[in-house]
């Protein structure tokens, strides 16, 4: 695909308009002549009003700091033993890094903030070695990243993270990316490497499921490299904690991060999570345990009242999250026939208690977003007393007023007197 063609990438900014995508870059893409390439389609991405978070890797550069001062780096891709030494050279080189990160975002008119999102523990004693200044992801401070993101501005994250006594610790970049990919329940992880990704048997794997990554890694570990099977490892882990897709792209080759987000074929390798796969229709049968679900919201004035007659006689726009057969959420999409433009209401959204924070009321309106698009709706409501900002900040909701309800709707809504707020979301 090339860049140009507008008519290619059109196809895909409905989809991915207001979604976070975390790219994680290379300390060796970042040292390559395509590095300013790069930000060019960063840039680009961001005037499709998609939301980045920006990872970056210091390998390279420590090393190249250590041939300066002729110091042997005890670690150098943040997955082993990290030293005082070491870990000075690492805080220069990231520094440096994320001031030339900067520097080439505002030529292409991008703000873009350091953070120190990332709180850090010790990796500690491993097989009887201390680690030393090696660290691990503690906390990932969402509320600051989405604070950044909500104002258009791109959060630059370093491989460094900080514990609340005044110590810096090395931490790998691909866990980095990995936490906060989760934490901030990124559409895409996109790994900006120097590879196109992992091959079998000399040919590249467009398109590889969670389970066939992970066969993948267990039948060829030996012939991978160390950081080409952290990112393989990091993104079926990824994958299976409710990010959609994750990718592997050769960032020092142009266009690429286009060419694998705009096309069909990619030019990487893609691991996706079939995000919908505990997601099915309700029956009859389920309404039962849907009122049980939703009683205590229901009585605590969360949810509007339901009894298991009307869920009934509506099952077939009710749909159910199901973990090992259990029912643990649910959501309900009500078609708005009399509504101008077409529209539908996303009603009943509601995870079960033991399952919150871990991504299912987002899968849910999700998928009920896109089952509004194949009904033809152009724009979705939802109305809600409490859970409004977890509507705007989760699902990219904004508020409206009752006049955007349709006739039959509005007659309704005034009468209940429950006063809820009027979120809607265009779609295309």
């Amino acid at each position: 695909m090339k860049a140009a063609d507008l008519r290619g990438i059109l196809h895909y900014t409905a989809r991915f308009r207001d979604r976070v995508f975390v790219l994680n870059v290379d300390s060796a893409v970042l040292a390559s002549d395509n590095f300013r390439n790069l930000l060019l389609d960063i840039s680009v991405l961001r005037s499709l009003n998609i939301r980045i978070v920006l990872v970056h890797g210091c390998s390279v550069q420590v090393k190249a700091l250590a041939d300066e001062i002729k110091l042997s780096p005890s670690d150098l891709d943040g997955m082993g033993i990290t030293d005082a030494a070491t870990l000075r050279l690492a805080i220069l080189a990231s520094n440096r890094l994320a001031h030339e990160i900067l520097m080439g975002l505002n030529d292409t008119d991008q703000r873009a903030v350091i953070t120190n999102a990332i709180t850090a523990h010790p990796a500690g004693i491993l097989n009887g070695v201390d680690q030393q200044f090696t660290g691990q992801v503690d906390r990932v401070d969402v509320a600051f990243l989405e604070t950044l993101l909500n104002q258009d501005v791109i959060p630059i994250i370093s491989p460094l993270g900080f514990d609340g006594n005044g110590q810096t610790y090395r931490v790998n970049s691909d866990s980095v990316a990995l936490e906060v990919s989760e934490a901030l329940m990124a559409n895409k992880l996109i790994h900006i490497t120097t590879s196109n990704g992992a091959r079998a048997a000399g040919h590249l794997s467009a398109q590889v499921s969670v389970e066939e990554a992970d066969d993948y890694i267990r039948k060829h570990r030996s012939e991978l490299s160390a950081p080409m099977l952290s990112k393989l490892r990091h993104g079926v882990r990824a994958c299976r904690n409710g990010v959609q897709r994750v990718h592997i792209i050769d960032g020092t080759q142009d266009e690429a991060l286009l060419s694998e987000i705009f096309s069909n074929e990619g030019v990487g390798t893609m691991i996706h999570a079939n995000e919908y796969l505990a997601i099915r229709p309700a029956m009859k049968k389920d309404a039962g345990m849907i009122m049980k679900l939703i009683r205590e919201s229901v009585e605590s004035q969360q949810l509007a009242p339901r009894t298991r007659r009307s869920i009934e006689e509506r099952i077939g726009d009710f749909y159910v999250f199901e973990i090992d057969r259990n029912i643990v959420g649910c959501a309900g999409l009500k078609s708005l026939h009399d509504a101008h433009p077409p529209a539908a209401e996303l009603e009943c959204l509601f995870v079960a208690e033991a399952h919150e924070n871990r991504g299912i009321g987002g899968k849910l309106m999700l998928y009920a977003e896109e089952q509004a698009r194949q009904r033809g709706a152009r724009r979705l409501l939802a109305l809600s007393t409490q859970a409004f900002n977890y509507f705007a900040h989760k699902g990219g909701f904004r508020e409206g007023s009752p006049d955007m309800l349709p006739p039959s709707r509005r007659a309704a809504y005034d009468k209940s007197g429950r006063h809820s707020k009027v979120l809607f979301k265009d779609l295309t």
